[in-house]
């Protein structure tokens, strides 16, 4: 008699913040586990989920082996491409490979116990053959009860006993009776859509037309290749996205589109749930728990074939992807900086090649690093370089601010004259504005009215910081600490002031200034309700509100012919920021904020108040020249050595006694000394420009290379041989450097 074979042996992600994967026994009933399994296993003195990433694997001598508790989804829950797209990004940002894979997932997934039922829905309807005559003989409620039912056709259960006292045992009267009937389904938890403006799909331009060849080659050839869409605000790359879409729904394939913030875009999810119905699915974060889970069902079973998600959404399972759309690709939101600090738009790279499916960055102002990827021959460069119906761009008007505000003596505000003027002849003609001004809090700076230059670090060359509760300037990269000079450092002028204002500041001024306008603000104090956001951009794009102040928030996405002038209170709040991209930054900023205006039938203007009229991002915003900026840009960071000329990697050391976050910080430091062999250049450690972040002290050091897989190998070597009681993050290809 032969001996019973050994049960196959898995490798499994679980769901645990530990940097490694488990073996675990297949258990003897239920059928074979394949790769994408969700299960339950052992873990502990407890039970986690877990999914299964290969076969095989081994354990530790001594170390039992230990099989799996059950299977929770019959059919795998990651595809075979979506689970090598999660073995990269876990590799690549030296991240637990069980946290990486669970945020693939639905958070009803993470727990036992957790997953979130289908909910279930009860209809009642008259049964064949009830008819008015018949209810003569019954009792009161139970012909009151048919006759409602008879006129509605089916009615949800909890409805009818809202409505009707005494309905439930009516109903169960009637039933016995054979004149109602119930039945069960199931109630797919959908998001709501704003109600946006949706016009009718306009005639492609011929610039959108030689886009679309192209793309819709690479589709029908069935290869892999990316593009980089450059199109100016207003050109119709949404129009592109679109029709790019429905080709590949027409070849059988589904698609992706990825936006910055899902909650900031409600008017392009109009239109693509507009185009595409019910086979549109929406995952991001605002949803409920069930909601997420039933709308990523719809994509697992085929259902929906086209996912509109922000970061996390780069997972979504939809079936035979062939098209990703990155929108707004330059954008920071893509990049999770906290815990697994994976960029979307990198991996929609990555996850195109998996599936062989084509994938469309699009953006106004292209970051660096896909210019770069162009330059190099791995991306192909696509152009929309003007307006629909020949509108022409926004206007833009530079002010300075050390002219309009040269009395010392007047009244504190926010609104310079120009800008002022500009927004009352906008209001009497009828016309809307959006105020865009990044910064919701009264976060201070010393700024020069005389020559306008920030006062800065001795050591560092960059803007030193005002500390309310210390009184002093204080530098966030060497610690330097400084009171506040009488005199300009740069200029010898005598008028140092602190600068601080914030949006509800500006909506205070604006209302004070135009006392009959109707003014909102969006901010994350203001919107931070579920659907106030979403109402409050419904307002402004059916013309109820005038006057739109907000940050980021105003900036993304928003198609509005109303509005016709988009005032930045302050382009300088960026510049002053200790970060190597803090001038590519400001610039997408005041080229996108800009394309808010004039995108209907009347011209716009832009007004942006600054200190710093001369700076090279202010001046090429003005000039609207994206792609000479963007060269200036590049040769900058080939000079200073930043990406994407060479890696980077930060390492961020916390802890809640400031001494241990700065032992750890330097722990790693010499341990990547030690590694460097002269190829990695490492800057640091020393304290967070944030010092102090939710109680935890924090200090960081740099790494530099021109290889990124000499950086990962050495700083996963870091990682697994430095000891230090405090936390340290590893982020490859850092965009938060606070």
């Amino acid at each position: 008699m032969s001996e019973p074979s050994e049960p196959r042996r898995l490798q499994i992600a679980v769901a645990a913040p530990l940097f490694s994967l488990y073996t675990y026994r297949e258990p003897a009933q239920g059928g074979p586990l394949v790769p994408g399994h969700l299960v339950e296993v052992p873990f502990g003195r407890g039970r986690r989920r877990g999914v299964v990433v290969d076969a095989g694997g081994t354990a530790p001598p001594g170390v039992e082996i230990k099989t799996v508790l059950s299977r929770v989804e019959t059919e795998p829950v990651l595809s075979p491409p979506l689970l090598r797209l999660l073995r990269f990004a876990w590799e690549y940002t030296l991240s637990p490979p069980g946290e990486m894979v669970f945020a693939a997932l639905p958070p009803a997934f993470h727990e036992p116990g957790r997953l979130a039922a289908e909910k279930r829905l009860r209809l009642v309807s008259p049964a064949a053959g009830a008819n008015p005559a018949l209810a003569d003989d019954l009792p009161a409620r139970q012909r009151q009860v048919l006759l409602r039912l008879l006129r509605a056709g089916e009615l949800p259960l909890a409805r009818l006993c809202r409505d009707e006292p005494g309905a439930r045992a009516a109903l169960a009267a009637l039933c016995k009776k054979n004149l109602a009937a119930v039945r069960e389904v199931t109630e797919e938890r959908r998001p709501s859509v704003a109600v946006m403006p949706v016009a009718r799909p306009p005639a492609p331009t011929p610039e959108q037309q030689a886009v679309l060849a192209s793309v819709t080659a690479a589709l029908r050839s069935g290869r892999s290749e990316s593009f980089l869409l450059f199109g100016v605000t207003g050109s119709g790359k949404t129009e592109v996205y679109l029709r790019a879409i429905g080709e590949a729904l027409q070849l059988g394939r589904g698609a992706l589109l990825l936006v910055p913030e899902i909650a900031l875009t409600p008017q392009l999810i109009a239109r693509v749930t507009a185009r595409f119905g019910e086979q549109v699915a929406v995952l991001h974060s605002g949803l409920s728990e069930g909601e997420r889970l039933d709308e990523w069902r719809r994509l697992w079973r085929g259902r929906a074939r086209v996912a509109v998600g922000a970061r996390s959404a780069v997972f979504a399972p939809v079936p035979a992807l062939g098209l990703i759309v990155v929108d707004e690709e330059h954008d920071s939101s893509y990049k999770q900086s906290e815990r697994l600090p994976y960029h979307a738009r990198d991996l929609a790279l990555v996850r195109g090649r998996e599936e062989k499916a084509v994938v469309l960055l699009g953006s106004a102002t292209p970051s660096a690093e896909s210019l770069h990827r162009t330059r190099e021959g791995r991306m192909t460069p696509l152009s929309l370089p003007r307006r629909v119906q020949q509108r022409p761009l926004p206007a833009l008007e530079v002010v300075d601010l050390k002219r309009e505000l040269l009395d010392p003596g007047e009244r504190p505000h926010v609104l310079g004259p120009r800008l002022s003027q500009a927004l009352a002849e906008t209001l009497d003609r009828g016309e809307q504005a959006i105020l865009f001004l990044n910064r919701r809090g009264y976060s201070s700076v010393a700024l020069c009215r005389d020559c306008g230059q920030g006062v800065r670090c001795e050591n560092c060359s960059v803007a030193l910081t005002h500390h309310l509760q210390e009184g002093r300037l204080r530098c966030h990269y060497c610690g330097l600490a400084t009171a506040l000079p009488r005199q300009c450092p740069a200029c010898g002028g005598g008028r140092i002031a602190l600068f601080g204002l914030g949006t509800e500041k500006c909506e205070e001024e604006v209302r004070r200034r135009f006392p009959g306008a109707r003014i909102a603000r969006l901010d994350s104090d203001t919107a931070s309700g579920r659907d106030v956001l979403r109402r409050t951009l419904e307002r402004f794009a059916a013309g109820d509100l005038d006057v739109l102040v907000g940050t980021q928030m105003v900036t993304k996405g928003h198609d509005i012919p109303g509005v016709t002038l988009v005032g930045v209170v302050l382009a300088d709040l960026g510049l002053q920021v200790p970060d190597f991209r803090a001038a590519e930054r400001t610039f997408q900023l005041l080229v996108q904020v800009a394309g808010r205006a004039g995108r209907g039938q009347r011209p716009g203007t832009v007004v942006v108040q600054t200190f710093l009229p001369l700076h090279p991002a202010i001046q090429a915003a003005r000039e609207g020249d994206v792609q000479a900026f963007m060269e200036r840009e590049l040769q900058r960071r080939r000079q200073l050595g930043y990406p994407p000329a060479q890696r980077l990697l930060l390492v961020r050391s916390q802890h809640e006694s400031e001494e241990e976050a700065a032992s750890g910080a330097r722990r790693a430091a010499e341990a990547f000394r030690r590694l460097a062999q002269g190829r990695i250049t490492v800057l640091g450690p020393s304290p967070a420009p944030l010092e102090r972040l939710r109680g935890q002290y924090r200090h960081q050091m740099l790494a530099k290379c021109s290889s990124i897989g000499l950086l990962l190998q050495a700083a996963a070597r870091v990682r697994d041989s430095v000891r230090t009681r405090a936390r340290l993050n590893f982020d490859v290809d850092p965009f938060d450097m606070l």
